[in-house]
């Protein structure tokens, strides 16, 4: 809703406003308006932690200012391709490696791609969405550098780690993107930014202690998600970080504790005919959808459902920021 303290954007304003900041930061035209394209449908979708305040700070980060290269193929099978991102933001570079991806999925039915040397993904399901309203099963794993702490630790190890999966389906693809920290390194700075307190038990101070301080977040380590049973997401972050090093990290930087992306890409009718499969994904929504509801539930979603709604309204409604961080893009803008 919008407030004296926000400001309410058109989805072609706030695009806009996002290129010119990311334009004036040091990206081409062209490659601002990729990158605009990634946060402007994590605003639309309701995460506004990976939306156009991830602009300020691909902006402000050191990194946009150090010399990049051409993304390219480094190593390559008929069904596999090992990418370097040329020091690329992610939310560009990542749109090389799904068109890879989908180029080697439909001539042989399968693609196993990785990306290093690159960094900030943003939203994993608007990568995975492309792969699957293509017609695709996908899977997606991202490694990155240092911001959580292992169970048990007080200092960061590996990343935020998220895993995604998508599946076609009709109307819309099936899609599931999570993190495997209990909160996203995204909402902690767009938390220090705003000057609101973090939810409690999702990180701790330099000094090992819990905290709602995201400054001292920031300085300190995020933890696995999962509360009392935090052995799950550090199990699955662990194994994520693993699966970095097979993205490329390993491979030409050989550092196990950065940035690595893995796409698994495969055609549903190398295990049955592509039609009964998303006839079955159907029944199975169906099905779900239609369970007996709790008191007070007004309906049973399936994953993405909520940001397919949340993306047609803010389409027609426009986008809510808050207007300290309109007015910073503004100021990075240039106007």
């Amino acid at each position: 809703m919008a407030s004296p303290d926000t400001v309410r954007l058109s989805a072609d304003a706030a695009s806009a406003l996002a290129v010119r900041v990311i334009h004036r930061a040091g990206y081409s035209l062209d490659e601002s308006e990729v990158i605009a394209g990634s946060l402007l449908d994590a605003e639309l979708c309701g995460y506004p932690a990976l939306g156009l305040a991830r602009s300020i700070t691909i902006a402000e980060d050191e990194r946009t200012q150090a010399p990049r290269s051409p993304v390219s193929v480094v190593h390559e099978t008929p069904v596999s391709a090992q990418i370097d991102g040329g020091g690329y933001v992610g939310v560009y570079s990542l749109n090389f490696a799904v068109d890879v991806a989908l180029e080697k999925a439909r001539a042989n039915g399968f693609a196993l791609v990785g990306l290093h040397n690159s960094y900030f993904s943003g939203r994993n399901a608007y990568y995975v969405e492309k792969i699957a309203r293509a017609g695709y099963a996908v899977i997606h794993t991202a490694s990155s550098e240092p911001y959580v702490a292992p169970l048990g630790g007080r200092e960061c190890a590996f990343g935020t780690n998220p895993f995604s999966v998508g599946l076609p389906g009709d109307p819309d693809p099936c899609l599931f993107d999570m993190g495997t920290s209990a909160i996203t390194r995204g909402e902690v700075v767009l938390a220090s930014r705003l000057n609101e307190l973090l939810p409690p038990g999702v990180a701790i101070d330099a000094g090992g202690l819990p905290t709602l301080n995201a400054a001292e977040a920031l300085k300190g380590a995020i933890l696995p998600f999962g509360g009392n049973q935090a052995h799950k997401g550090y199990g699955l972050s662990f194994m994520i970080q693993a699966l970095g090093m097979l993205g490329g990290t390993g491979r030409t930087e050989g550092r196990a504790k950065h940035f690595g992306f893995m796409f698994i890409v495969f055609d549903p009718a190398l295990l049955m005919p592509a039609d009964q499969f998303r006839a079955q994904l159907a029944e199975l929504i169906a099905a779900v959808k239609s369970t007996p509801r709790k008191a007070g539930v007004e309906a049973i979603r399936i994953p993405s459902e909520r940001a397919f709604a949340e993306r047609a309204r803010r389409r027609c409604d426009g986008i809510v920021l808050e207007r300290r961080l309109h007015q910073r893009l503004l100021a990075l803008g240039g106007s």
